[in-house]
């Protein structure tokens, strides 16, 4: 892991680094930003824009006597491939691990906002246009909130909004993410067990009408919130999120992995097939309200599951003859959602 040192801004390499050591920052990425490479020569660093988010990172982090601060887009070193593969398996505890989490919402400007400006001296208000920030419909930014403890918010000129436990209910408003995995008491097992308590299709609907980049960091960006670690294929396209389930298959007696609803397209654009497997085609298609599904009051499955060459093996659910339908063992007051069928072709 590569850190800023906060007195010389100087990348170090740590591979054994201190939890708590360390600011880390979360952002959607712009135009001219600074590269690994490129911030070895200091210099010319400071020319381009993206320098500006990664100098107030590492003061703000130097005021709170941290040593260190973490930037994506200056300390991975993307041209090696082995790397961000493991800054990319590595983010979620990287997140979690640090000491604060700064949020820069850089198209959101407080002081346009009178409303804002005129309440803010008598309680904790909330912009309007908070709601409407870039940084809710990326996907890699959805484990950049629920993993780190001490989440700070500020607007694009660094004016302080509030931490996630102040904004905790307009954050679960927007992102449909629920209280319970927002508020966070500290690192360990128990926020851990917290998450992972939650289905896997609510999980998935948390980044549902989230969007990225390319087409694989669907899946990649997912890692953290389902515990995977798996190889980066960039070039695999819409194929990245079906080897994420099965992965998520590999590890769970959870059956509401199963419980989506067909989209059309494909995300990539494209028609999806008539006919289908047991795999969702992208987040969206697990959009339905699973809020009541938990599996913590779910009966797991008891069988095995085993992904073949032909499709999936499930050994304690006998399906019967041609275009007969079986259900999902899927929680009993699961209402909020139509039940989801296995259906057997022969």
């Amino acid at each position: 892991m590569w850190l800023i040192n906060t007195d010389t801004f100087e990348l170090e390499r740590w591979d054994n680094y201190e939890k708590g050591s360390y600011a880390i920052l979360s952002h959607t990425w712009e135009d001219d930003e600074v590269s690994f490479q490129e911030f070895q020569d200091l210099e010319s660093a400071r020319k381009k824009r993206g320098f500006d988010k990664i100098e107030r990172t590492v003061l703000m982090a130097r005021d709170r006597n941290l040593k260190f601060a973490w930037v994506d887009t200056c300390c991975i070193d993307k041209t090696s491939s082995a790397e961000l593969s493991e800054a990319v398996n590595s983010m979620y505890k990287w997140y979690d691990d640090s000491a604060v989490c700064f949020v820069h919402l850089s198209d959101l400007y407080s002081k346009l906002d009178t409303q804002y400006q005129n309440s803010r001296h008598f309680s904790q208000p909330i912009p309007s246009r908070f709601k409407d920030c870039r940084w809710f419909t990326r996907g890699w930014t959805l484990q950049e909130l629920i993993a780190p403890k001490d989440v700070k918010f500020y607007d694009a000129e660094w004016i302080y909004i509030g931490n996630k436990i102040d904004l905790m209910g307009e954050i679960e408003k927007i992102t449909k993410v629920p209280r319970r995995v927002i508020q966070s008491f500290g690192h360990g097992n128990w926020f851990h067990q917290c998450l992972y308590k939650e289905s896997i299709a609510y999980r998935m609907s948390w980044a549902s009408s989230r969007e990225t980049t390319r087409v694989e960091d669907t899946a990649y960006c997912l890692l953290g919130i389902f515990g995977i670690n798996m190889p980066l294929l960039y070039g695999e396209g819409d194929k990245a999120f079906i080897r994420l389930q099965e992965e998520i298959c590999k590890q769970t007696t959870d059956m509401s992995l199963f419980a989506w609803k067909a989209k059309s397209e494909l995300p990539s654009g494209g028609p999806a097939q008539e006919f289908r497997g047991l795999f969702a085609n992208h987040p969206r298609e697990f959009s339905d309200d699973y809020s009541t599904l938990a599996i913590g009051s779910n009966m797991p499955y008891l069988g095995e599951i085993t992904i073949t060459n032909r499709g999936i093996r499930l050994d304690k659910m006998p399906l019967g003859p041609s275009l007969i339908s079986h259900s999902l063992p899927l929680k009993e007051n699961f209402q909020t959602t139509p039940r989801r069928y296995i259906r057997s072709l022969e």
